[in-house]
């Protein structure tokens, strides 16, 4: 399997973003911070303090360091544990906007509230996904990064063949239209097989990619599927993803229902506000990266931005300063868009 993928390590000023491919295409995109320090990663341990049991659906709220808030199943939890307890718990998956983390409970009576274990550094994280494989850094790193960044709020997708896929996240579930498209030939059922095959693939990966999971909806391609083909398609499209993964069978509607487990946030979250906006953080890192690749060797840069991106990229300014001298300015203009900045070489 590993053979197929391939890793991308790029460091930048104030964030690290690696990058696996599959067939040369962005499968995942793992993005670390300077600010995340004291964040809810996976794989990290921790003593924290039962703050609220809920018998009726099953789980608890545990309350980590710095007031963060994990979620646990509540059948791991001692026999008569209740309120003010302390419990050992390693982080499964990060917190996504509305939810708290998750995590799996490893001992009792762990107290008081503190870090036990780290997560697993950027590096191993990231070859986790291909042990075998050599990370890629430099210049290849930085555009795959960046081409795996630019898929994140993407929307549809084509596929080989002329056919297309849409990929919308809702608050309920994850919803997936194929279309036919172009690929529709004299046989309309044979196209539509291949098609749906294709786009199962493609879901997974983006899937993967964007950072999803829960309910996963495909509204396939056409009529008369070919239920165990495409079932099939379905498990080695998502095996990645196991364990936890749940297939459904094809409904007489011609909808696939997908269950996948959460593992880490949407990538969205990450990069974007709340509105769909890409966030000033992500604005201003974006930035830099352009400062570094238009000063090149000896020239001078004029950035030309917001007054909100000026002043979180005059924070990373010195860091950048460190990598390639002061060779910049960085110029505030009122009237620019969040996303209106430039950066050119003088």
């Amino acid at each position: 399997m590993s053979s197929r993928r391939k890793l991308y390590l790029d460091i930048g000023v104030g964030e690290r973003r690696g990058v696996v491919t599959l067939d040369d295409l962005p499968e995942r995109l793992l993005i670390e911070r300077d600010a995340d320090v004291g964040r809810l990663q996976p794989g990290a341990v921790l003593a924290a303090r039962i703050s609220r049991v809920e018998k009726g659906l099953g789980i608890a709220f545990l309350e980590a360091p710095e007031g963060q808030s994990l979620v646990v199943a509540r059948a791991g939890l001692p026999d008569g544990s209740g309120e003010g307890r302390f419990v050992a718990a390693q982080v499964l998956a990060p917190a996504r906007r509305g939810k708290a983390a998750s995590a799996k409970v490893l001992s009792h009576d762990a107290g008081p509230v503190r870090w036990i274990g780290d997560a697993p550094d950027f590096r191993r994280r990231l070859q986790t996904f291909a042990p075998d494989v050599q990370l890629i850094e430099g210049p290849e790193a930085r555009d795959a990064a960046d081409e795996a960044t630019s898929a994140i709020a993407q929307i549809e997708f084509p596929l080989r063949g002329g056919g297309r896929l849409t990929i919308e996240q809702t608050r309920a579930l994850v919803a997936v239209d194929v279309d036919v498209g172009t690929a529709a030939g004299q046989d309309a059922r044979f196209s539509a097989t291949k098609i749906n095959q294709l786009a199962i693939h493609e879901a997974a990966r983006l899937a993967r990619l964007k950072g999803l999971g829960g309910l996963m909806v495909i509204d396939l391609a056409g009529k008369g599927h070919n239920g165990p083909v495409l079932i099939e398609a379905a498990k080695a499209a998502f095996a990645p993803d196991q364990p936890g993964v749940a297939l459904g069978a094809i409904s007489r509607f011609g909808v696939l229902e997908i269950a996948i487990p959460w593992r880490t946030e949407p990538l969205i979250e990450r990069l974007a506000d709340p509105d769909g906006q890409m966030s000033v953080a992500t604005e201003a890192l974006a930035l830099i990266r352009a400062i570094e690749r238009e000063a090149g060797p000896g020239r001078r840069v004029r950035a030309v931005c917001s007054p909100t991106v000026a002043e979180a990229t005059h924070v990373l300014a010195p860091r950048l300063i460190e990598r390639i001298g002061a060779r910049f300015e960085i110029v505030a203009e009122p009237d620019r868009s969040r996303r209106g900045w430039t950066a050119q070489s003088l």
